[in-house]
């Protein structure tokens, strides 16, 4: 502990947001620069406290008083191995993780949290600044072929275990780039896309192999995946999006989320897309309907696209400005966020039901009707408060149901839980032999740092089948292969 007493000197400080004005006007990441000296005064807050419950808030267990101490110490390097020892992709998760761990802060229990996520952000940022990350290939071969299907954090974060655990690996990505969802979900001016692309270099160099527009169970039968590798990992994601089944909604303009954000993200790659098919919010009346994480990339994509107006529904009532009372430390706080696209612009409104859509004589959607509700569970409508709003885009936001179904699930003939997700055992295999499931695709939908953390327990679980089944290894590298898969 650098400085026992700085958590009672110091007041928390976090990145500011470039002007909002400024902002909109382009795709680049919105937090502005945060001076070194002011970060180690950050690291200098954290308490080292004798039982440290970011640990547990964090699902990928960082060790954050460690790093918060070197960085306090200036000791970049060694906070960097600290940092890298639990996540292999502190740079993404320090960008767009809503961060549990500040949420689990023992500070937080009458102060301010410690500014975790600025810190792990600029730890791994001074790491590639300073060419401290490299690639790592490992030092032997087991020979043994591992196929990983999703190439999102859960996927990738499997794959660079695995491989530096000694076994080959290739991913397969239906999309025509490698990223999933953080490449195509994840808007450029939360994250740039270059952040992933450092790390897939990385990747490719110490011998994963990508295989993009290869969609396992339609152009990639699973059988040929089944006779040619000997373990597979299903990372595909929860990517069924929920629906809203009220009259109107098979009008044009009103589209799911993920139909609509990685066109956009294409657009900054620079692709060409058909026009037939282009979704646009310029010029248009917006609506989002719902008011997640996913809703919020919606609003300011649809802000730099110059909407003529939108608004964003949600049927929850408005959360309380300061942690509920139904959540206390240190349980993730239930209270209102303000994201950087709420900053930006547009109406923001609580319980809020759609009853349906109308639209013109050529079948594109002109309006929406809606009325104000009760609380959850029953949401009852709330009479003389019905309502008719223009709108010639409407963007469902809702959320996700679970992995796409009609395809690899069906053909590989593996069992889904009760909630349509697939059911492994505590070793993450599945109910067929040497199929092996994490992410989203076996939890649910959840978060970028939950499925970074399943794809590495997951490794865990097939490194110990695969080596079940291969000739030993030499006690040292048998030896160096569980210190790697043990974190």
């Amino acid at each position: 502990m650098g400085k026992v007493s700085g958590f009672m000197e110091y007041q928390r400080e976090t990145a500011t947001r470039r002007p909002a004005t400024e902002r909109v006007n382009d795709w680049f990441e919105i937090y502005q620069d945060f001076p070194e000296e002011k970060l180690r005064t950050q690291g200098a807050r954290c308490m080292d406290c004798g039982i440290p419950f970011c640990h547990t808030g964090c699902p990928v267990n960082n060790l954050i008083p460690d790093w918060n101490d070197l960085v306090y110490s200036g000791r970049w390097k060694e906070a960097l191995r600290q940092l890298h020892s639990t996540n292999n992709f502190p740079e993404f998760t320090g960008r767009i993780c809503p961060a549990p761990c500040e949420a689990a802060c023992v500070l937080g229990i009458n102060e301010p949290a410690v500014t975790i996520k600025q810190i792990e952000k600029s730890i791994v940022e001074r790491g590639w600044e300073e060419g401290f990350i490299r690639p790592e290939p490992p030092k032997f071969r087991t020979g043994k072929k591992v196929a990983i299907v999703g190439s999102g954090p859960a996927g990738l974060a499997a794959a660079q275990q695995l491989n530096r655990a000694g076994h080959w690996v290739t991913v397969y990505e239906k999309a025509d780039r490698i990223g999933g969802l953080l490449r195509y979900g994840i808007p450029e001016f939360k994250m740039e896309k270059h952040i992933v692309d450092r790390r897939l270099e990385q990747m490719e160099a110490e011998g994963v192999k990508f295989v993009t527009n290869a969609h396992v169970g339609h152009s990639v039968p699973v059988e040929d995946l089944q006779r040619e590798f000997d373990a597979i990992l299903l990372a595909g994601g929860a990517e069924a999006p929920r629906d809203l089944n009220v009259p109107g909604r098979k009008l044009n303009g009103i589209h799911f989320a993920m139909d609509y954000l990685p066109q956009s993200n294409k657009r900054c790659h620079g692709d060409s897309l058909d026009p037939a098919a282009d979704i646009l919010a310029t010029g248009r009346h917006a609506i989002i309907i719902g008011g997640g994480d996913t809703g919020a990339d919606c609003l300011g994509t649809v802000h730099r696209q110059r909407a003529a107006s939108v608004h964003q529904f949600e049927i929850m009532p408005m959360p309380p400005a300061d942690r509920s009372q139904l959540t206390p430390w240190p349980l993730w706080p239930m209270q209102l966020r303000i994201e950087g696209a709420h900053e930006e612009g547009g109406i923001r409104e609580w319980s809020i039901a759609t009853t349906k859509f109308s639209g013109d004589s050529n079948g594109n959607v002109k309006q929406l009707h809606g009325i104000k509700v009760g609380p959850p569970p029953k949401f009852e409508p709330i009479g003389g408060t019905d309502f008719v709003m223009d709108a010639d885009l409407v963007l469902l936001a809702m959320g996700f149901t679970g992995p796409v179904r009609g395809g690899m699930i069906e053909q590989l003939g593996v069992k889904l839980d009760a909630r349509g997700n697939i059911e492994t055992g505590p070793d993450y295999m599945s109910s067929v032999s040497g199929v092996f499931a994490a992410g989203d695709m076996r939890r649910g939908q959840s978060l970028v740092v939950w499925a970074i953390a399943e794809g590495r327990k997951a490794v865990a679980g097939i490194d110990k089948y695969l080596s079940s089944a291969q000739p030993a290894v030499t006690p040292a590298k048998s030896k160096a292969r569980r210190d790697l898969i043990s974190v």
